[in-house]
């Protein structure tokens, strides 16, 4: 069966059941190897240890969600409309 024809027969199926093959297809590309799963490890590992030093403090949610929220604001602004 071609992609194409793969395809066609998924999209003749329900909305529910496109959007849970649709899932599993990307979660079957998220899977991390072990390579990245240590290096996330090791970087959660220095962050917890900076905030237990005291080296970092760390920010709530509302206050980042706050600085992204203005920084997106900001990009907009500066980009000339279409």
């Amino acid at each position: 069966m071609s992609k194409e024809e793969l395809l066609a027969r998924v999209l003749r199926l329900p909305r529910a059941e496109r959007a849970r093959l649709a899932e599993d297809l990307l979660s079957s590309l998220e899977e991390p190897d072990e390579q990245v799963a240590a290096a996330w490890a090791r970087e959660l590992e220095r962050r917890s240890g900076e905030i237990a030093d005291g080296r970092l403090q760390p920010v709530d949610w509302d206050t980042t969600r706050a600085q992204i929220l203005k920084e997106i604001e900001q990009r907009r602004a500066a980009c000339p409309s279409s």
